[in-house]
């Protein structure tokens, strides 16, 4: 099984959007045979003492978890991005320095348990890198991050809410994280924090120091250049072109959702990885100051890979909000590859059933791309409706406005499933 490396997170806020808001956005690139599901999980309470099992490692539960959504590969605990009820994003990607090691495979929490526990934990994007970073410190990142093969790497995060966004970036147990008030911010699969960061974990420096990456006559501390030489020198990277798209059409100052859907589309720069993308995501987080209180943050996920053939769909928090079963991976418990040792001996049937119909679209873009395209075009079609009915009701929402919309995002796959019968 080939692993790539590549995955790329967004975010944009004021100046760069209109109307005060902030817009998140994410590809998953996975292995292209992992099928990734959207699932919601309530808020919940827990006795003192509670444990938490996680991918592959037990810790401690905390008393109160907000509700969230999360778009994840099947067979894991952690998420690849998600949203919470207090309207905070997280994104995360792989990156590779020179602490990685064989040690790596060592069970500890993955980049994607860390993601999802600042998701729960985290009432606000600054508690949520609070959250991550000292589960980082005590707990460490570590094991396989697919169902074959050796694969493992350390993590960078976007994690954002509707003031303001971090870019946390790690190696091994160091990070640092970088505060974004305003303008477009990007991540890939590279280091990208230098010199200016706003935040470290402790003795950050000294222990650089101690591992003979830094010394004091090299100049300013550089965190992406002492802990990967590579990660600044290609300007043709995906990090670069993502950065040139986020600049493309944010210009005049009202990048929109749909501008973030195209983004994530777009297959000149390499962002979109067709198959490999196994799932997207794209977040309204509106100003309070810019709309009245009641106006909810909007996510939107795929389900599916392949981007420009997937359908987003719309989901809001909110009293009785669920996204039904049709984006659920099929449950195994204690008899799933992952809890037994060794792990993944076996294979398990992980495909949703909108998975499953999406794969007939795929299929029909080899035997009869017409009809492929007349697909894809409905669509097209009904996201396009879909994006502007959820922007009046957004603009013009109240109480009696969360009947409406509770239950949207299942409504929305059983149309998408409809259109490949």
């Amino acid at each position: 099984m080939s692993f790539p490396k590549s995955c790329d997170t967004f975010v944009a806020l004021p100046p760069a959007t209109a109307d005060g808001c902030v817009i998140f956005g994410k590809n998953s690139d996975r292995p292209g045979n992992e099928v990734q599901e959207v699932i919601f999980r309530p808020a919940a309470q827990y006795e003192s003492g509670t444990k938490l099992q996680c991918t592959y490692i037990e810790i401690d539960q905390v008393r109160n978890t907000y509700s969230v959504i999360l778009s994840k590969p099947g067979w894991m605990w952690g998420a690849e991005m998600g949203s919470n009820e207090k309207g905070v994003c997280i994104g995360n990607e792989a990156v590779w320095t020179k602490l990685n090691s064989q040690d790596d495979l060592t069970e500890r929490l993955l980049g994607m348990d860390l993601l999802r526990l600042g998701l729960e934990r985290g009432g606000n994007a600054r508690e949520s890198v609070d959250v991550i970073t000292s589960l980082l410190e005590k707990h460490g990142q570590g094991g396989p991050c697919a169902e074959a093969g050796d694969w493992a790497y350390h993590n960078s995060f976007i994690i954002c809410d509707s003031n303001e966004a971090w870019v946390l970036e790690t190696a091994g147990q160091l990070w640092v994280a970088e505060k974004v008030t305003e303008g477009v911010r990007n991540i890939s699969n590279q280091l990208t924090i230098t010199t200016k960061y706003d935040l470290s974990s402790s003795n950050l420096i000294e222990k650089a120091t101690e591992l003979g990456f830094y010394k004091s006559e090299d100049g300013a501390f550089n965190f992406a250049r002492v802990f990967d030489e590579s990660s600044l020198q290609s300007q043709n990277s995906r990090f670069c072109n993502g950065r040139k798209l986020l600049k493309k059409y944010s210009e005049n100052g009202m990048l929109s959702v749909c501008d973030m859907m195209k983004i994530l589309r777009d297959d000149d720069s390499g962002i979109n990885m067709g198959s490999g993308t196994c799932g997207s995501q794209v977040s309204l987080l509106p100003s309070n100051k810019a709309a009245s209180s009641l106006m909810p943050s909007c996510h939107w996920f795929t389900a599916t890979p392949c981007p420009d053939i997937s359908l987003f769909k719309p989901f809001i928090f909110g009293p009785g909000s669920n996204v039904g079963n049709l984006t659920t991976s099929p449950e195994y418990g204690s008899e799933d590859p992952r809890m037994s040792k060794p792990r993944f001996a076996s294979t398990v049937e992980r495909r949703h059933a909108l998975y499953k119909e999406h794969e007939k679209l795929v299929s029909m873009m080899v035997s009869d791309e017409a009809k492929a395209k007349k697909v894809v075009q409905n669509i097209s079609d009904l996201e396009t409706n879909c994006i502007g009915d959820i922007d009046e009701i957004l603009k013009n929402f109240d109480e009696s406005s969360y009947a409406k919309v509770a239950t949207l995002f299942e409504h929305m796959c059983s149309i998408e499933i409809n259109f490949y019968k």
